[in-house]
Order: structure tokens, then C-alpha cells, then sequence
């Protein structure tokens, strides 16, 4: 779960980082109240910055600076609204000022290809980070941190040292060590600072933050409940994460069910390509509309709350089910999707294609056939079922 800004400096501050005073708001005439009490002790400056999950914020305008209570609110009125990337934004902070002397760059990872978390730092923080890692790599130390050790104080040295920092070594490095920890006792899978600043007076402040929480781990975080924006929230993976599906809505429109994450990926591949090669009709190419796995085991129940979830989307037009038989049998399969579909009813209204194979093969087609339903297309291979998914989108008369 990804965690907008102002949620991650709360996390900062209950674990020590040094944050600047923040208040968060969706209504601009609470601007000025707040421009006026935080901006107290910066000469009235403060920050109006746009709460989207989305980087590039400063260059689509939903940051401001902001000299008075008059300037916070119109920047205030500015920013709530705006469409920053796809994302509209329906709340601001307002954050002190600071004057700036340095800025830097800190993160925290879980790095996959080498199976430990990866901490990297550079003196040269700000909006470019990305094209300063492609340019001049260089200038970002990359340093791996072992997850049982984590960042210590000999860690914190090394980064610190390996960064070049000419200066202030024991204060960066103090912050560094409180960002580890926010990262290890929140259960993160990113902890990222940019820019983590150095003010005119010798603060080391953490001016922006990014995190991302495992949900895996919520179970020892009750907390992170609240940290849920619903309202953002997509209500069909709302939907699909309540029935404990692993459920990715796309923006297509042939709708995927499959048994296992390798599985899944090569179905979405392949309806890609069917759809490439038949071309558009009517407007209309034929493309993947989801992720969904059913997973090793899947029950006749876990099978009809995925084509519940799916027939649920407005923009698919077929369902390709293509499920290879080893854990699930492919008979709970088809027992599944004959039971969503009794179940649904009437407002089951689109094709489905079924591909079986392997355990239970034969007993999973009987059934289908048996049921005769008048949706269900059965298909004998992978690459026959994607064809077949993909002209029912685009005609779904065929």
C-alpha cells in the first residue's frame, strides 16, 4: 500500500525523523487558519503541496510556496481539483517553510534480484533523481543493508561515507537510522526521503516522504487500517480484496482468470497479441481487463467470486478462463464457474471461454458440457482460447 505524502511524514514523526509542522485539509478556506499558526515560526511562509500518489507533482503545479494566509488559501483553491497525472486531487498540506542550504536524496528498498534491502543515498537530492541515476550513477551510493542487521551505526558510517558527504556526518547519519526504523517496525517495502534537506541553521530535515507498506504484514499492523483512502480506493479490487482474491483491474476489455501468477502473466500476453492480430472493429482492440489469480488450491467458491468480481466490470466483454490443472483440480473449475453463473443469473450477460488442462481434465469438461450453458465456450488450447476471448470483444456476435 502505497501511503500519500502527509501519512508517511506522521510515520516520520512517531518515529523520530525531524519533520517540519504539517496539517492536511480538502476544503480551502481551512488554509488560512493553518498558514497562519504553522507558518508562525518561518516569517509566514509555507508550502501548499497536492496529496496525489503520483510523482511530478511541483511540475504540474500542485506545489506553491505561500508568503501570507491570503496566498496559502488561493493556492489552496488552485491545487484542490486539479487533475495531476489522472489522479485528482482532493486534499492538500500545508507545511512549513524552511530555508534551504543543501538538499539530498535517502531510500530504503526491498532488493528482489538480490534477495536484501538496498539503501541508497546521494548530496545531490531533488526533483531529478531519476535522471542523475541514469547520467551520473556515480553520484548515488547504492549500499546493501542486511535485513537482520539493518541500518546500525556502523551502516549509517558506511552510507554516510560512501555518499561523500563532506560534513555533518553524525547528524545525517542519526537520520538515516530513524528512517530504518521506520522502515523495520512499519513493515515498508520503500522508505523514500527527496529531498532530506540541511537548512541554513544545520538542521537535517526530511522535507517530502514516500512510503510503501507490505500488506502482508498486516496482520501485525491493525493500525495501517486506517491508512486506507476508500474513497480513492477502485471498488472492484475493493471488492475482490474483501473475497481475499489477487485481483489487478486494467484498462481492457477481455476479462482473465487464471492458476498461478506465471500462468496469469502469459494468458494477459497472449490475449495482447490475439487482440493485435485481429485488429480493431468498430473502434474496438481486444485487451487484457485484469489480473486475477485463483491461486494453487482454489475452491468452487474462490472460481465464483472471480467471475462475480469480473462480470461486475462494465468495460470487459468476454472472460477467458485458462486454468492448468495441478493443486486445483480442473473439475472444482468448472463446478466453480457453473455455480457463479447459476448464481449471477440474468445479469451474467458476457461470453466466457474455458480452457482446461491437466488434473481432472476430462471431469472438468463434463461438467461444462453437461451444463450446456449458453455463455461458456470451452477452447482446447491456451492460444485457441485467447483467439477465441479476443473476437467475442470485438464481436461479440461471432
Amino acid at each position: 500500500m502505497d501511503l500519500y505524502e502527509y501519512q508517511a511524514r506522521d510515520l516520520f514523526e512517531a518515529h523520530g525523523v525531524p519533520v517540519l509542522p504539517a496539517a492536511v485539509m480538502q476544503d480551502a478556506s481551512e488554509a488560512a487558519e493553518a498558514a497562519t499558526r504553522i507558518g508562525a515560526d518561518s516569517g509566514g511562509v509555507v508550502v501548499v503541496k497536492a496529496q496525489v500518489k503520483v510523482g511530478g507533482r511541483g511540475k504540474a503545479g500542485g506545489v506553491k510556496l505561500a508568503r501570507s494566509p491570503e496566498e496559502a488559501t488561493q493556492a489552496a483553491n488552485d491545487i484542490l481539483g486539479l487533475d495531476i497525472k489522472g489522479h485528482t486531487v482532493g486534499t492538500v498540506m500545508i507545511a512549513q517553510g524552511a530555508k534551504i542550504a543543501e538538499e539530498y536524496y535517502f531510500s530504503i528498498l526491498l532488493d528482489r534480484s538480490n534477495r536484501t534491502l538496498l539503501a541508497m543515498c546521494s548530496k545531490e537530492g531533488g526533483m531529478e533523481i531519476e535522471q542523475l541515476a541514469v547520467e551520473r550513477p556515480d553520484a548515488l551510493a547504492r549500499v546493501a543493508v542486511d535485513p537482520l542487521v539493518g541500518i546500525d551505526d556502523a551502516k549509517a558510517a558506511e552510507i554516510v561515507q560512501q555518499a561523500g558527504f563532506d560534513s555533518d556526518h553524525d547528524e545525517i547519519a542519526s537520520a538515516l537510522k530513524k528512517l530504518w526504523k521506520v522502515y523495520q517496525e512499519e513493515d515498508a517495502t520503500l522508505v523514500e526521503v527527496n529531498p532530506l534537506v540541511k537548512t541554513e541553521d544545520g538542521q537535517i530535515l526530511a522535507l517530502d516522504g514516500k512510503v510503501t507498506l507490505d500488506e502482508n504484514a498486516d496482520f501485525r499492523h491493525p493500525e495501517h487500517a486506517d491508512l486506507v483512502d476508500e474513497a480513492a480506493a477502485d471498488p472492484l479490487e475493493a471488492k475482490a480484496k474483501s473475497k481475499g482474491l489477487n485481483y489487478v483491474k486494467l484498462d481492457g476489455n477481455v476479462g482473465i482468470i487464471g492458476n498461478g501468477a506465471g500462468l496469469v502473466m502469459s494468458t494477459l500476453d497472449v490475449v495482447a497479441y490475439a487482440g493485435k492480430d485481429l485488429g480493431e472493429t468498430d473502434g474496438v482492440l481486444a485487451t487484457p481487463a485484469n489480473f486475477l489469480d485463483i491461486g494453487g488450491g482454489a475452491s468452487a467458491q474462490v472460481m465464483s467470486d472471480g467471475l462475480d468480481v469480473i462480470l461486475g466490470d462494465e468495460q470487459v466483454r468476454s472472460v477467458f478462463v485458462n486454468v492448468f490443472g495441478g493443486i486445483t483440480s480442473c473439475d472444482a473449475v468448472a463446478e466453480g464457474i457453473v455455480a457463479a453463473l447459476e448464481q449471477l443469473g440474468d445479469s451474467a450477460t458476457k461470453p466466457l471461454v474455458v480452457r482446461l488442462d491437466g488434473n481432472n481434465v476430462d471431469e472438468g469438461r463434463a461438467i461444462l458440457a453437461k451444463a450446456a450453458h449458453p455463455l461458456v465456450t470451452l477452447a482446447e488450447t491456451m492460444d485457441g482460447g485467447a483467439r477465441a476471448a479476443a473476437e467475442l470483444a470485438v464481436n461479440p456476435n461471432s
